[in-house]
Formats: structure tokens, sequence, C-alpha cells
């Protein structure tokens, strides 16, 4: 008798066991997107039922801008200098979140190169990567880049836009 006692207990144990209709669990839910030639990966936690399946494909979105951005361009120089065989490229853009949040993410900026659009982050060179702007917050996104005029010539430089992109 007293071996069966522990299996009776179980038994009495799970026979009274109801499912929780209003059990719910946190998942993380994974997103990806590209700008430019880049890619950018994130998670996102959400809060499902607790038959809801645990493993989630990355999906796919559209990439996210933060809204109610501005900029403002307080420098921006490309200048060739042929006695040093050098060119350098300057600018300072200040990036403006005029939200009520915090966010993180990454400036974009398209430009104009002799004719030819492109979407570039230039992070690896900035002084400030600008990766968070506080809630009604600012950022100055700075860069000094030197290089030879070995590597070409530009005749046009020219800012197009500066777009900010989530990552959280």
């Amino acid at each position: 008798m007293h071996r069966l006692l522990p299996l009776l207990f179980l038994i009495v144990f799970l026979s009274n066991c109801s499912k929780d209709e209003d059990c719910t669990k946190i998942i993380s839910v994974p997103y990806s997107y590209s700008v430019g030639s880049q890619s950018y990966t994130y998670d996102e936690k959400i809060e499902v039922p607790c038959d809801f399946p645990d493993a989630q494909p990355i999906q796919e979105i559209e990439p996210p801008l933060l809204e109610n951005f501005i900029y403002d361009v307080v420098e921006w120089n490309y200048t060739e200098d042929e006695e040093s065989n050098t060119a350098r490229f300057q600018f300072e853009i200040v990036l403006n979140n005029n939200n009520n949040v915090a966010v993180k993410g990454f400036p974009m900026l398209t430009i104009n190169v002799d004719g030819l659009t492109q979407k570039t982050s230039y992070d690896q060179y900035v002084t400030a990567p600008c990766d968070q702007l506080d809630a009604n917050g600012s950022c100055t996104y700075m860069l000094d880049l030197e290089s030879s005029l070995d590597l070409g010539r530009i005749e046009v430089l020219e800012l197009v836009d500066v777009e900010y992109y989530l990552t959280n």
C-alpha cells in the first residue's frame, strides 16, 4: 500500500489539472530588413497563448523609419587638393527625434555622386554613430574623411536625403 500511495497521489493530481485558458508566455519573433547593401535583424518579444509554437521563422519586413524625424545640415564639404593628391569629405548633420520616446537605430544618407544616387550610413567613419536618439533629443552625425585622388575624382557630391531606420 505504501508503494501505491505516490502513484495514487500522482493520478489524482493529474486528473484535477485543468487547462488554463488564460495561460500566456513571452516569445521572441525575429525580424529582418535590408537598406542599401546592408541587412539588419532584431527580435521583438510578444505575449502569446501557451499553446503557440515557440520556433518562429525570420520575417522579412519593410525597413521601419522613424516618424517625426528631421535633420539639419550644418556642414557639407567636398574638396580636392591636387598638390597633396587628396580629397577631403566633411559633413556635420544634426539628427532630431521629435517623438516622446527614445529610439535605437541608424541614419542612412542618400547621396548623389556624379549623377548616381546611393544610400550609405558612413557608420564606420563617423565620430559618433548616432545609434540612439533620446526622446525629443538630437545627435550630431559628423564625418571628416580624407582619401587619395588616385581612387578617382568626384565632380558632384550632393546630399539628397537623410532617413533614420529603427532597430528596436
